[in-house]
């Protein structure tokens, strides 16, 4: 494709070279360009792609965007200047990969907590009912025969398109998405139009430098998924839910357990608990007034709540009641309450809660299923806000009957920082819950397993999905999951 037709889809102006140059790729990193690549200067928290240009250009670039002027380029290599480079490259991508999204039922999921699980609920009863479905947030992106990490929930708006014309073009037919507060911002998603928005809940957090600068923004820019989407599905019980309703221009479907909405829940729920199962059985009224029943293999009233928004999204795609009922009750989500299968008389759950109001809705659920002890092993990450280590030891010291702290991706940040502001927020939820401090957290599991008993579960919470671990500098491979598993099978006689 060529630069003139690209620059057709941006408020783009040519400053130099011939528009009649042969695009081959986009690309936004400097390090990545190859010949024939358009590179697009996005400015950053850190590092700005302006100061990249001549690296592009020397790299092969067949030109450059950028939102001001850069010295020293070649005089005959094409310069597009453009208002804002972020949305230009969006445009550019939708325009380059043939707007694959037009090709897919796109359904996107905003919210605090809940994204991940609700997105594979989702896909279980698409693909229930025969669709073929790719997925993609944090968890990574997949679709039948193909898996592949990202660095973001929502990913940079040309490596979005470049995935959706991937996943069209497997025969994909519909495309579930995470679209992060940050993925509107940084327009990662302009341009896509959504068959269905779904909104889970709001509480704080990705409030600090590089994020959002408070709570309000951070709500402010959730809220446009509602101006984007043919129908909102929201949570009719969550306090935000109609500030986040402000300027919507969405058909809107509600749903919930406490308050009147399209899908309710009944609040008599029924716990599961089988080994190597929890989970929760629920009856829920849809607008005809028929009650149905439904199953879910994870627990507590946040699982029925991301069970209704499935549920919700079903119905307006008029997909058949069988295919819910079977995709609900098979669903697993890598690393969501995820039991992890052992030889053992206590249950073992893996999960991505990393901030307070996520391990407070967790261990809230796990207490729900009486067990003997509820036994926590935590730590927090480095390098971002000390507020959410103080509020996760607060939520584990409240909840849990032992605390086991660890340590998380420190990200070069020292641990005995992090450690030190843990056991401030141990103190102010309840200083008489005993806790161990156990720096490694490899030996932190193996502690967790040596000292549960009969009827214990042991929530690991904090890294989830993950399978490595940032220590410093370094990134190592660390899937918990096999690391509990190979140690029970060593600790059988």
């Amino acid at each position: 494709m060529n630069l003139c037709e690209l620059l057709q889809a941006t408020d783009g102006v040519l400053l130099q070279g011939d528009a009649r140059t042969e695009v081959r790729s986009l690309c936004y990193d400097s390090r990545a360009v190859t010949p024939g690549a358009l590179f697009v200067c996005l400015p950053g928290l850190h590092t700005d792609g302006h100061d990249f240009a001549r690296q592009a250009a020397a790299a092969g670039a067949a030109g450059i965007v950028c939102e001001r002027p850069v010295t020293g380029l070649p005089e005959d290599l094409p310069v597009v200047q453009v208002t804002h480079s972020r949305r230009a490259l969006a445009q550019l991508a939708i325009r380059f990969y043939g707007e694959p999204a037009k090709r897919l039922t796109m359904i996107g999921i905003t919210g605090t907590k809940g994204k991940t699980t609700t997105a594979r609920l989702i896909a279980a009863v698409l693909t229930a009912a025969g669709r073929r479905v790719g997925l993609i947030g944090t968890n990574g992106v997949c679709w039948p025969g193909f898996r592949q990490a990202l660095d973001h929930t929502t990913p940079e708006s040309s490596d979005l398109q470049r995935l959706l014309r991937q996943m069209a073009d497997a025969g994909c037919d519909a495309c579930v998405m995470e679209v992060s507060s940050l993925g509107l911002k940084m327009d990662r998603v302009t341009g896509i139009r959504y068959d269905i928005g779904i909104f889970t809940n709001l509480s704080p957090d990705h409030i600090g430098p590089g994020e959002h600068a408070s709570f309000a923004e951070y709500r402010t820019w959730k809220s446009v998924l509602f101006r984007r989407c043919r129908v909102g599905i929201v949570n009719g019980d969550d306090l935000q839910t109609e500030a986040i309703l402000t300027q919507h221009t969405c058909r809107v479907v509600r749903y919930g357990i406490d308050r009147p909405a399209d899908w309710r829940a009944a609040p008599d729920f029924a716990l599961l608990r089988q080994p190597g199962m929890l989970g929760v059985a629920f009856t829920a009224t849809g607008p005809d007034g028929i009650p149905r029943a439904f199953q879910v293999a994870m627990p507590g009233r946040f699982s029925v709540c991301n069970a209704l928004a499935a549920i919700a999204a079903a119905d307006v795609l008029h997909l058949p009641g069988t295919a819910v009922q079977t995709g609900l009750r098979t669903a697993v989500v890598e690393g969501r309450v995820e039991p992890v299968p052992l030889d053992a008389p206590f249950t073992v759950v893996l999960d991505y809660a990393h901030n307070e109001a996520a391990a407070e809705n967790l261990l809230t659920a796990l207490r729900a299923y009486h067990p003997a002890r509820l036994i926590v092993v935590f730590g927090c990450g480095g390098g971002r806000s000390r507020v959410r280590r103080f509020g996760m030891g607060e939520a584990c010291a409240r909840l849990a009957d032992l605390c086991i702290v660890t340590e998380d991706n420190s990200r070069g940040e020292p641990l005995a920082d992090i450690l030190a502001d843990i056991r401030t927020g141990l103190r102010r939820g309840n200083p008489d819950t005993p806790f161990v401090e156990i720096p490694d957290r490899r030996q932190a599991l193996y502690y967790a397993l040596d000292h549960a008993g009969p009827g214990d579960i042991v929530a690991v919470i904090g890294k989830g999905h993950e399978t490595t671990l940032q220590r410093g500098d370094e990134t190592l491979p660390f899937c918990e999951r096999e690391i509990l598993q190979t140690y029970m099978k060593q600790k059988q006689p």
